[in-house]
């Protein structure tokens, strides 16, 4: 497939498009139906005849599906896979989906194109402008697509062998897109049962010959946190590290909070896993008052009020700085224990989490207090293990992020290519799609 810039164009009320295409109201080139609810919905598939209820909240992953039986309801409306639908009513009306098979919504449309559109380049110009399409209704407020404006909204129409063209590229990105959505999604449920087996010893690993290699454990003995391996360790927090929860509100008050100066580590530091971010910042007189709180390379830091139990270690490059109120720092003080371990314990270890789902106090705000933490234990493998354990985790992860890198750059790819192949900017000359 090649392309070529269009220079000949004709200037319209959307702007300019090629001098060749024409320019149709959608209403002129489709029709639709409304779904209507089936009589009954069943939480399960009791039968190979039923399918799901497509709602929009199922359509964008939010719910698990309702399902129903088309012969019980003759009248409902059937999607098949390569249908195009839309939200019509509700706070995500104008959406378009395709790829979905099943009954539809009351919510939603299903868009019959004429001969003269190709679905999928429908689907994609439908994708690209759907925020032309909202409205609301009067009255009640409901978001929901204008009917005159779904009629008159003006597409730039190519010939149909150049839709199929147009379609057929921004299909390959796609696909590209899914397949790397797809990765991630098995590489985090491979993620979730390494941790799961490694964490509590029942799977154990280690290095032989610069390659790892794996068991499972036979001899395990019991503890108050469940089965750990007998060559396993367990000890309380305080036990291997100092614990500095964050100063009070008394010692750090708002008003003393500055635009610069010395930098103030929060939980949004830990949650978004990024110690750049964040404006909060104290002065030199005050942080010399609050040193017993500074941040040191290699402690790992903890979410101890509202969200709790989630942990980052610090960097070799931190920025001096102190940590708020909603943090603490455990800070290692055993040189057999790994702060790496300790943050992937923290962050991925359930027998770490019911511990302290019990421990906490919620009266109004979930909180973690130094005595509490204190007291929580943590099992202890061998280093060599320890270490076996945070590289394979390490390595996952970094897979994951590749493929998340990958999904953003075709993302991108795809918002551009629509832009230029949807208006003509840039035209597909004649021949087969390559990869």
């Amino acid at each position: 497939m090649k392309f070529r810039k269009e220079t000949e164009f004709q200037k319209t009320r959307i702007g300019e498009i090629p001098k060749e295409w024409k320019l149709e109201k959608l209403g002129r080139l489709v029709s639709y139906i409304k779904g209507r609810r089936p009589k009954r919905l069943y939480d399960e598939k009791l039968s190979e005849e039923f399918i799901p209820y497509l709602t929009a909240e199922y359509m964008r992953g939010l719910e698990k599906p309702k399902w129903c039986s088309p012969k019980e309801d003759p009248k409902v409306i059937r999607v098949q896979y390569d249908d195009v639908i839309m939200i019509w009513d509700g706070s995500y009306s104008g959406h378009v989906f395709t790829g979905f098979e099943g009954v539809l919504a009351s919510t939603m449309i299903k868009i019959f194109p004429s001969e003269e559109i190709d679905k999928r380049f429908l689907y994609y110009y439908l994708t690209k402008n759907f925020q032309k399409l909202r409205g609301t209704t009067v009255g009640t407020g409901i978001p929901h697509v204008n009917k005159k404006v779904f009629e008159e909204l003006l597409i730039p129409l190519p010939s149909l062998n150049e839709q199929k063209r147009i379609a057929e590229i921004l299909l390959r990105v796609d696909n590209a897109i899914e397949g790397a959505d797809k990765a991630i999604v098995k590489l985090e449920r491979l993620k979730r049962g390494l941790m799961s087996e490694l964490l509590t010893g029942r799977i154990r690993v280690r290095e032989e010959n610069g390659r790892l290699s794996f068991h499972r454990e036979t001899e395990l003995q019991e503890t108050e946190i469940g089965k750990i391996p007998k060559e396993w360790g367990l000890a309380k927090l305080e036990k291997i590290a100092k614990i500095i929860t964050g100063p009070f509100g008394s010692q750090l008050k708002k008003s003393e909070l500055t635009n610069h100066g010395i930098k103030v580590y929060t939980q949004e530091n830990v949650l978004e896993r990024n110690f750049e971010i964040g404006n909060l910042y104290i002065s030199e007189e005050k942080f010399k008052e609050l040193k017993n709180f500074e941040v040191m390379p290699d402690d790992v830091l903890l979410t101890i009020r509202g969200t709790i139990g989630k942990s980052i270690k610090v960097p070799t490059s931190i920025t001096k700085g102190i940590i708020h109120t909603n943090l603490a720092i455990i800070r290692l003080e055993k040189k057999e224990v790994l702060p790496d371990f300790v943050e992937l314990v923290f962050n991925e270890s359930e027998i770490w989490m019911e511990q302290v789902r019990r421990m906490y106090s919620a009266t109004t705000i979930p909180a973690l207090y130094g005595r509490t933490l204190k007291q929580i234990k943590i099992m202890l493998p061998p280093l060599n293990e320890q270490k076996a354990i945070t590289h394979i985790f390490s390595t996952v992860n970094r897979a994951i992020e590749l493929y998340r890198e990958e999904m953003t750059r075709l993302e991108r790819l795809k918002r551009g290519l629509m832009d230029l192949l949807l208006t003509g900017k840039v035209r597909v000359v004649d021949g087969d799609v390559g990869s």
